[in-house]
């Protein structure tokens, strides 16, 4: 499973119809094939100086892949994105077990090929 998120900040007035329009927009991202637990987030602190994040699952690679690629992706990133996203950043997770102490060659259940190893 890879989680995708990006937190951004938006050249338009808060509030503004310009703002909505942007995230009604980015959230079209969600009919992708492989989009997964789509989700239009708004900050909440002043931690950072971002304002709204996106975030979303895939699959596998492969899934994440396909999205990154796909020409609705793309055109979104090169029509509304870049135009009008004053900063933003993207962070892409798979999930991770911590191996215990001492068990340097234990293979974790989350790793490609765990299962594979355990069998024999």
């Amino acid at each position: 499973m890879i989680r995708h998120t990006v937190a951004f900040r938006l050249k338009h007035a808060p509030g503004s119809d310009a703002e909505r329009d942007f995230l009604r927009a980015a959230c079209e991202l969600a009919d992708i094939q492989g989009v997964r637990k789509f989700e239009c987030l708004r900050q909440t602190s002043a931690k950072n100086p971002f304002t709204f994040g996106l975030s979303m699952e895939f699959a596998d690679a492969a899934a994440y892949g396909f999205y990154c690629d796909h020409p609705e992706h793309t055109a979104f990133v090169r029509e509304r994105r870049i135009p009008e996203v004053d900063e933003n950043m993207e962070l892409d997770y798979a999930a991770h077990t911590p191996r215990a102490s001492g068990a340097k060659n234990a293979p974790r259940q989350d790793e490609p090929g765990a299962a594979r190893r355990n069998a024999g």
